[in-house]
């Protein structure tokens, strides 16, 4: 039921296939986070327009809201989000650092305090697994703990002992669920921490992959709040030891010029909520101005799209004076149409990037893209 298939290299960067019981996603792929089951102020049809291969859930939010059980009467995550593609479940572990004000980190597991009602829950590594079996994705990240970006030595270390040992627990439990109940098939990955300490990264893939085989391997901790320069250190200290022969999802990351330099140093999956959270602030992506405000008064009687070289259903029907207006008037469509092409933006990004890897003609492409994209943001 998974299979990665790696297709083509440009010095570190790669083009693959990575095939899923709900189709085959085409790498280096930028994938949506759907958060609650659905992507912000877009339809699934809007998505799938803009050719995403594949979504993603949080393991953390459908738990609280409308809880997993209500989700599998329903039929699972793939007909009640209407999105008959592959789908992958964070485990929650990003909210172990995103939410530090209420949750409380000990070896069992983590004790939340739900930001809806202020009620407490137990996340160990059984119940995530028996949370994201019944919601039924494709993927199914384990559960992990991701210190902060700059955080000591000591901290990285029990951070990986901790994470080490929630993976033993997580793969048995996944196993177990397997031979209790009719489950779907699904592919556990396991998720790499260190930090940015190089040998804590290279000592923690080589004690997953002693763990045994698996369908893909993630990379977390990053993008958390770590120096740009480090970020890219530890992908490249990482891009030798990870398996040739998997899939290497790299969570959190998407900003532009961020995916490429990613995609540049051995990834091949990515996701980010930044997409459609700028958006909601009226920020477009685009390569002949950079990153855009579009409520600047610059594009009061401006008539070209958005991006002139996109073909998302947003720059094809409408123009930046329109938009602005919107964006200025606080309407709701313009949240929908700003989704739509930033989405797209990345998507699309993901999508060049693979042909000019299989072309042989990656590295200079890149070169180029960032030095237009990074002058022109620069410059507004």
């Amino acid at each position: 039921m998974f299979k990665y298939t790696l297709e083509a290299t440009d010095g570190s960067a790669r083009a693959g296939s990575f095939t899923t019981p709900h189709g085959v996603l085409q790498t280096p792929a930028f994938m949506p986070v759907g958060t609650l089951g659905t992507v912000k102020s877009v339809s699934m049809d809007e998505v799938r327009a803009t050719g995403a291969g594949m979504v993603l859930a949080n393991t953390y939010h459908l738990y609280l809201r409308p809880g997993q059980e209500l989700v599998r009467q329903l039929g699972g995550l793939h007909p009640f989000m209407r999105w008959d593609g592959p789908i992958l479940t964070d485990s929650g572990g990003y909210q172990v650092f995103s939410l530090a004000d209420i949750r409380q980190i000990q070896d069992d597991g983590v004790v939340f305090r739900s930001h809806i009602d202020g009620s407490e829950h137990l996340f160990t590594p059984e119940s995530v697994m028996d949370i994201q079996r019944t919601l039924g994705a494709d993927v199914i990240m384990a559960f992990d703990e991701c210190p902060p970006g700059g955080c000591d030595r000591s901290a990285a270390e029990e951070a990986n002992r901790r994470t080490l040992t929630w993976l033993e627990r997580c793969r048995s439990r996944f196993d177990e669920i397997a031979n209790e109940r009719e489950a779907p098939e699904q592919a556990l990955f396991p998720i790499a921490q260190g930090n940015v300490y190089d040998d804590l990264r290279r000592d923690h893939v080589r004690q997953i992959s002693d763990l045994g085989d698996w369908h893909g391997y993630a990379i977390g901790g990053l993008s958390v709040g770590e120096a740009k320069p480090d970020m890219w250190r530890t992908l490249e200290v990482l891009d030798p030891v990870l398996p040739t022969d998997r899939p290497r999802y790299l969570m959190g990351v998407g900003y532009p010029d961020d995916l490429l330099e990613a995609i540049a140093r051995g990834c091949d999956m990515f996701d980010c909520v930044a997409p459609t959270r700028n958006a909601r602030h009226g920020t477009a992506w685009t390569l002949d101005q950079g990153q855009v405000n579009l409520k600047a008064a610059r594009f009061r009687e401006d008539t070209r799209p958005i991006d002139p070289g996109c073909d998302c259903h947003t720059c094809t029907h409408y123009d930046r004076a329109y938009l602005r207006h919107l964006v200025a008037a606080s309407e709701l469509l313009a949240v929908r149409l700003v989704s739509i092409h930033n989405l797209r933006f990345l998507v699309r990004l993901g999508e060049e990037a693979r042909a000019h890897i299989r072309a042989g003609t990656f590295a200079s492409w890149k070169t180029d893209w960032l030095e237009q994209y990074r002058r022109e943001r620069s410059g507004r």
